[in-house]
């Protein structure tokens, strides 16, 4: 890659971009053992700027690697394409529905400070990893992190309702709940969403595929799985032997580690604030 053309693209950047050997030394490692040298650091300030970084990336036949705060253990946010950095800029918690205890936030928003958050409104984001206090919601999701009170309320992925993405075509697509005829009409369109529609509808569709996942994926019992593409969550639907009337696929983004799309805002399920004290009486007879 020659350094004119990555100084052309950050010219064109309203956030930074960095090619030296400090950020990429930095960048070249995250909480795990393993490390690769990126070409360059990137901080996008906004969409427009990830939209041309994929123009760029695509253009260059090079890859981009999202990362928010690097905690991830098993080298998911090393490579040697650009990193993307969300956690400067796409920090912003966007709205707090405190009726259906929802809430969407850009993917840098910090878990704990989530919680500061919606405290006063007896709200929390449930999944509770061990690097809560500096952990992101897009790391989360990209890990689909579990933690210790997962038994209990669930899976970062039982609450992801929608995610807004921006796919490798550079267009700003909505992955949500539907419903059989709005998955069906997703089916007659002419671009990338509708083709990436049509391909899951082609594969999952064909029984002996569906078998297959069945045999070989996780039993369902096994609920604490983080990292992975989630095939086997779309099963449920019932245009693929299912017995759910809707499929939402921003379930199955969940622990793709954003190789599938570039999430740019989340929205998540709450749950009530447990009681801050309880009593556990032991009697021994």
């Amino acid at each position: 890659m020659k350094i004119t053309n990555l100084h052309k693209l950050k010219t064109n950047l309203k956030g930074e971009l960095f090619y030296d050997i400090l950020h990429k030394y930095i960048y070249a490692t995250d909480a795990s053992v393993y490390r690769k040298i990126p070409l360059a650091v990137a901080y996008p300030k906004d969409n427009i700027d990830l939209k041309k970084l994929i123009h760029f990336a695509t253009d260059n036949n090079i890859t981009l690697i999202p990362r928010a705060a690097g905690t991830s253990l098993a080298g998911q946010c090393v490579g040697d394409g650009i990193v993307v950095d969300i956690s400067k800029h796409f920090t912003k918690i966007i709205s707090l529905d405190k009726e259906n205890k929802t809430i969407t936030v850009q993917p840098g928003v910090i878990r704990d400070e989530l919680n500061v958050f919606l405290k006063p409104h007896n709200l929390f984001f449930s999944p509770n990893t061990s690097t809560s206090n500096r952990c992101m919601i897009g790391g989360m999701v990209g890990n689909n992190s579990s933690g210790t009170t997962s038994i209990k309320y669930g899976v970062t992925r039982d609450k992801v309702i929608s995610l807004k993405t921006i796919l490798s075509d550079a267009s700003e697509v909505i992955f949500q709940d539907l419903n059989i005829k709005e998955f069906q009409k997703k089916l007659s369109g002419d671009n990338l969403e509708s083709n990436i529609y049509n391909s899951i509808f082609k594969e999952l569709s064909n029984v002996s595929i569906q078998q297959e996942i069945i045999k070989e994926y996780p039993k369902k019992e096994i609920h604490r799985r983080n990292t992975g593409y989630a095939v086997d969550e779309l099963l449920d639907f019932k245009l693929f032997g299912g017995e759910q009337n809707k499929i939402n696929l921003s379930k199955f983004l969940c622990g793709s580690e954003g190789t599938l799309a570039f999430t740019t805002s989340i929205t998540l399920q709450l749950d009530a604030l447990p009681p801050k004290y309880s009593i556990l009486v032991a009697s021994h007879f």
